[in-house]
């Protein structure tokens, strides 16, 4: 393990960090036993509380499993953890994580016409209200990264309006992974956001209640750009 001393103006929030890191990197697998209390806050100089705390947060999300009286152990994540992970998964030892932006893009495309669907299915009255004005805004819109902004702000009328916790959960999870790469994707997403049309296409099926219509736009809007961004990223990878 490469664990270090931590700040402890941050702690127990740097154990669980650099805990998390060790797993994600692989450095400490699933099954292999972490140290005692007493031995992890020895060597990253904090107290036994600290480190307590940061191993309930590890069990919360899947990465660890404390069982009474024994050892604590890694958990796979990939079969324990939940969507929460999904940011920390998309940069590793520094490095963008191909496999999970594939996946990201992937989910994207699934999931956008099946919540277009529900919307159509579900929707308030002040959907109609909601989805025209952010249109009118992108409409308007010139700066791409506010363009992409106001995007989301779309798709997050339609996943309220689909009623769905699971799909809002999901979404929360896809936006907090995807906003910070906004500025890096204003060139490959400017085809999409520029197209308000297509964005008022979706609105007028979903207030129309024309669920097939309302799914089928958002596939014709979302697929153009996830292929675009699917094709460059099996060009990283290739030369890679």
């Amino acid at each position: 393990m490469a664990l270090q001393p931590v700040n402890r103006r941050s702690v127990p929030e740097d154990v669980f960090d650099q805990i998390v890191g060790e797993v994600l990197s692989g450095a400490m697998q699933p099954g292999d036993p972490l140290p005692s209390e007493r031995r992890l806050a020895e060597v990253l100089g904090v107290s036994r509380p600290a480190i307590r705390e940061a191993l309930k947060r590890l069990t919360s999300i899947g990465l660890v499993e404390i069982r009474q009286g024994d050892t604590t152990t890694v958990r796979d994540f990939r079969r324990h953890a939940g969507l929460d992970l999904l940011p920390r998964l998309l940069f590793r030892a520094g490095e963008l994580d191909t496999a999970v932006v594939r996946s990201i893009l992937e989910t994207r495309l699934h999931n956008g016409p099946k919540v277009a669907e529900l919307a159509a299915e579900r929707h308030g009255a002040d959907l109609a209200e909601l989805l025209g004005a952010t249109i009118e805004t992108l409409t308007v819109e010139t700066d791409p990264v506010m363009r992409q902004r106001h995007a989301l702000s779309f798709w997050d009328h339609l996943v309220d309006h689909a009623d769905s916790i699971a799909f809002r959960l999901m979404y929360n999870t896809l936006r907090a992974t995807y906003e910070p790469a906004l500025p890096a994707l204003a060139v490959m997403m400017a085809a999409e956001v520029g197209r308000p049309d297509a964005y008022r296409a979706i609105a007028d099926a979903v207030i129309a209640g024309d669920a097939a219509a309302a799914a089928a736009a958002a596939h014709h809007l979302l697929e153009p750009a996830t292929s675009a961004l699917l094709t460059a990223l099996a060009d990283l990878e290739e030369s890679t």
